[in-house]
């Protein structure tokens, strides 16, 4: 009888192991993928953002002379060229940008119809309107250039507060003053731009 019961119990005790190794391998193959993806999740945006961050000092960088030789022509901060361009074609990544070489969205009723966002009477907006196709990105910062020379249809000097500011902040104040975007946030963000990349190195 004593045997039996020793047998037993040590039967009973090589049960317990098995169940506690089980709850063991379960917990560890849990937390290895918890960590698995904690890091996965981690990892992916710093290289996108990375990605990212890459293409626009690249855009930047391709931009810059151009930008600088009309600066040197007509007195367009290439500062201003250039903040205007990140941000009107998001580095070069929009379609108005990709497809068309329209860095600034400049409108053209003979252009290509395209969906944007107006802020109209306190509110974004989405329309449709023509934007001006360019062989390239050079053309299209010529022709911004050009708009603020030429000026418009109603006033040559439209654009004169942007030609003659002395610095890139009070050109960017004049543009939205001026009416060259609806954006409430223009000219912030236009600054923003310049100081994070440092684009008033490349003003003449």
């Amino acid at each position: 009888e004593r045997r039996y019961f020793v047998a037993r119990r040590k039967k009973k005790n090589y049960s317990q192991l098995l169940f506690l190794g089980f709850i063991v391998l379960l917990a560890v193959t849990f937390l290895t993928g918890m960590a698995d993806k904690y890091f996965a999740t981690s990892e992916t945006p710093q290289a996108t953002t990375s990605n990212d961050e890459q293409a626009k000092q690249n855009f930047i960088k391709q931009l810059a002379p151009i930008a600088q030789a009309e600066q040197r022509q007509y007195g367009v901060l290439a500062s201003i060229t250039l903040a205007q361009a990140a941000l009107e074609s998001d580095g070069g990544k929009s379609e108005l940008s990709a497809k068309y070489n329209n860095l600034f969205g400049i409108k053209n009723p003979n252009g290509s119809l395209m969906t944007t966002q107006e802020y109209v009477d306190g509110q974004w907006t989405t329309i449709k309107d023509t934007f001006a196709v360019y062989g390239s990105w050079e053309d299209s910062v010529k022709a911004h250039t050009q708009l603020f020379v030429d000026g418009t249809d109603w006033n040559t000097d439209h654009y004169g507060p942007v030609l003659q500011a002395k610095n890139y902040e009070q050109a960017a104040w004049a543009l939205p003053n001026q009416g060259y975007a609806t954006d409430p946030n223009y000219a912030e963000k236009l600054i923003a731009l310049i100081k994070q990349y440092n684009l008033n190195q490349y003003d003449l």
